[in-house]
């Protein structure tokens, strides 16, 4: 591949590759380092020779569109680097149909081998939406589908004053509430197996409820849940964190955006819609909503400044 090759040109060539069924496919590139500060597609000369630039963010998102792994880069000479790319195995994916469904996603799970915790979007996205909440002091906290309690531990790393907050999560498997409950033994953290479908009466009101994924889950009635959160669960003042997946995760690999059934790319009507729903009806129970996030998109809503007091 020439030095100045163009983008498309260099994506035709990966897409040759990947017709003849080549698993690993290598490519030469100017060294990223050597264009620092400038954008991709700029010129560089070395040695008489003129390369593009192009950062290594534009190498591992061209992997992604693809289907491909980007491998460690290899150092070639004083200005190149050989970039190597592994096809994906589309078929290694975690869902685990012969599980029982309520263990889908239990300590057995490929999910289970997921942690979102590694997830550097979500973390900083959640620390944000956390904050927005502006809990009270010693605040009752909800997560549906709580699964080994990641959330309640990024929560409390995120705000050590909410070590004496009340915590109860719900999830209807139960190798992975056993999890969670070895995880957080503490007298203030509950764990209730219940189809999140047909809550408990009995949970009380919360200051913040949490529900990451949930709403999209096959089975679950997003808009009856929503209602019922806040109708129910959800205190006059309280808050509620709404996760909408914007990803999927293949052979290791977490790949942005949604996709349907038969969409070779992401197709994002279904998430688009879901959160216009979402922020209609929280805005219409003054809530101020907030929609943040990149493979997890977060829906914040709290409870707007003139909400401060119950209707009379």
């Amino acid at each position: 591949m020439r030095p100045d090759a163009s983008l498309l040109e260099i994506v035709a060539q990966l897409q040759v590759g990947l017709a003849a069924g080549e698993q690993v496919l290598t490519l030469r590139a100017l060294d990223p380092d050597r264009g620092r500060g400038l954008y991709a597609g700029e010129r560089v000369e070395v040695d008489g020779v003129v390369h593009v630039h192009r950062p290594y963010r534009v190498w591992v998102d061209l992997a992604e569109r693809l289907g491909l792994r980007m491998l460690t880069p290899r150092i070639v000479g004083d200005a190149v680097v050989e970039l190597r790319f592994e096809r994906l195995d589309r078929s290694a994916r975690w869902q685990d149909e012969q599980l029982a469904p309520s263990e889908r996603y239990g300590r057995d799970s490929g999910f289970a081998r997921i942690s979102k915790l590694e997830d550097p979007d979500l973390v900083i996205d959640f620390a944000d939406a956390l904050a927005r909440t502006k809990l009270p002091a010693n605040p009752r906290i909800l997560e549906l589908g709580v699964n080994r309690g990641d959330m309640f531990g990024l929560m409390t790393a995120l705000d050590p004053g909410l070590a004496s907050a009340s915590f109860v999560g719900v999830d209807h498997s139960e190798s992975a509430l056993a999890l969670a409950r070895e995880r957080f033994p503490g007298e203030n953290f509950s764990f209730i197996a219940a189809d999140v479908n047909a809550l408990p009466s009995s949970l009380g009101s919360f200051d913040l409820v949490i529900a990451m994924g949930v709403l999209q889950s096959p089975g679950v009635d997003d808009r009856a849940l929503l209602r019922r959160l806040i109708q129910c669960e959800l205190g006059w003042t309280g808050a509620l964190i709404l996760g909408v997946p914007n990803c999927r995760y293949v052979d290791g690999e977490r790949i942005h955006g949604a996709r349907q059934k038969n969409f070779t790319q992401p197709e994002l009507s279904l998430v688009i819609k879901d959160i216009a729903y979402f922020k209609r009806y929280l805005q219409q129970h003054r809530r101020q909503v907030y929609v943040t996030g990149r493979d997890d998109l977060l829906v914040t809503a709290v409870a707007a400044a003139a909400s401060q007091e119950p209707p009379r």
